[in-house]
């Protein structure tokens, strides 16, 4: 993961990070991606847009009030909130909202996830989860 991100912060305070991730999910079978990511607005109503490790579009994901939707090319799929959404794709619920801390320097706490913020500066930041099963390990590489 050597890709950067740049942190644009719009006028109501809502950030646009962009940068390289890396999910692995420790479950039968175990998943991997790592790729490109944008990821906007807050953690009430934004955007997630993830992109292969040579930056075509794979998926993009929002999120509101209202519920949350993923769309990979002209597929949909709907649900009532993120992390329904986020666990009925890939077995687990991921901390995305969480995600806009992180890259903050914010330690949130998530129920089973430990971030690491220790190499923030040098926009890294890792954060993992052990329970409940299945484990699972994000990496986050962006400029800080």
């Amino acid at each position: 993961m050597t890709a950067c991100a740049t942190p644009v912060h719009s006028p109501d305070g809502a950030g646009i990070w962009q940068g390289r991730l890396a999910l692995q999910l420790d479950g039968e079978p175990p998943q991997a991606y790592s790729g490109g990511f944008e990821l906007r607005g807050s953690a009430t109503q934004g955007e997630l847009r993830l992109s292969t490790p040579l930056g075509q579009a794979l998926a993009e994901v929002r999120w509101d009030a209202s519920g949350a939707e993923l769309r990979r090319g002209q597929q949909l799929t709907r649900r009532g909130n993120l992390d329904e959404l986020t666990r009925d794709l890939t077995g687990t619920a991921l901390p995305v909202v969480a995600m806009f801390d992180w890259l903050h320097g914010r330690d949130t706490r998530v129920d089973g996830w430990e971030a690491d913020l220790s190499r923030h500066a040098e926009g890294r930041v890792t954060a993992r989860r052990s329970q409940p099963a299945p484990a699972a390990q994000l990496r986050l590489v962006f400029m800080p």
